[in-house]
């Protein structure tokens, strides 16, 4: 067990997807790593220890993020809570306050072992962590707990009106991404000299995870077909082609076809033509592991 501490920030509201067990499932698997939720959603059952809720309403919610940041936060939609995103370390510095590293996410993730691509060592170098090579993602990214970071957000031109704005734009991808690599097209050698400039670009790892099947980035072979069966057992993740384990798979691509890209649109997102995502228990999972593709969550073969 690592005794770096990290924390997973996650506001939720509605209805868990299917998977949800699964997903937790692949939390408690890494179990020096918390998840919390801020939901109005049940806790479930088989909660591990590592993932921990908050029962608040939507509406409460949007009331404390508007009294945090003093702004009139009153979107509809609780997609729109990924924008702001940038201020959660703000937001929630109470309830990380315990922790060395805060991060945010979403949750049509399946993860794998993933300390054994942050390690202690990489969390000693670097302050600031995504899984691209060059942004954020939404997905996952993760920040040291310092009061530079969790004050970054405030970098963002306009940032009060962005997220304000009732509809969702993408400021934790894109805009917050710029703080910290303001340069994404350079070559290393160069984003490592314009760092010089900012002390926020001193210490950032943007890092291709290949976690996003079906995205317009080739894959870690340069294949542009990415691999579509992918394996979970005892806290690893494998697909059918690489020889190595992945970090975590982001099935977004599979459930929606709001992101595919533009030559994969007119066969819509896999998921969508299957009456069940789910044929596999969790508890048969755990002990089993479960295979995820475009069939969904099904056992392993």
């Amino acid at each position: 067990m690592s005794n770096i501490s990290i924390v997973k920030i996650i506001p939720y509201f509605g209805k868990w997807p299917e998977w949800f067990e699964l997903y937790i499932l692949s939390c408690k698997y890494n179990p020096d790593i918390d998840w919390l939720f801020f939901t109005d959603c049940p806790a479930p059952k088989n909660a591990p220890a590592n993932v921990k809720f908050v029962k608040i309403s939507f509406s409460d919610y949007k009331a404390m993020v508007s009294e945090r940041l003093k702004i009139n936060f009153s979107a509809e939609n609780p997609f729109k809570l990924c924008d702001v995103r940038p201020a959660f370390g703000f937001i929630h510095e109470l309830d990380t306050s315990s922790y060395d590293f805060y991060a945010y996410g979403d949750i049509d993730i399946v993860y794998g072992d993933i300390r054994k691509f942050i390690t202690d060592e990489t969390l000693s170098k670097f302050d600031v962590i995504g899984t691209h090579q060059r942004r954020l993602s939404g997905h996952f990214s993760l920040f040291r707990n310092t009061r530079q970071n969790r004050e970054a957000f405030l970098k963002i031109p306009n940032w009060q009106h962005l997220m304000e704005f009732p509809e969702h734009i993408g400021i934790d991808e894109s805009k917050f991404s710029k703080i910290f690599v303001r340069h994404k097209n350079h070559p290393m050698w160069l984003r490592k000299l314009w760092a010089l400039t900012s002390p926020y670009q001193r210490r950032v790892l943007y890092k291709e995870q290949y976690s996003t099947i079906l995205s317009p980035i080739p894959w870690c072979d340069g294949n542009l077909e990415h691999p579509i069966n992918w394996y979970w057992k005892d806290g690893h993740l494998t697909n059918d082609r690489d020889d190595r384990e992945f970090m975590y798979l982001h099935f977004m691509n599979w459930k929606s076809g709001r992101w595919l890209p533009k030559n994969l649109r007119s066969e819509g997102a896999a998921w969508l033509k299957l009456d069940r995502l789910v044929s596999v228990d969790a508890v048969d999972a755990e002990r089993s592991g479960f295979q995820i593709s475009p069939a969904g969550f099904t056992p392993p073969p």
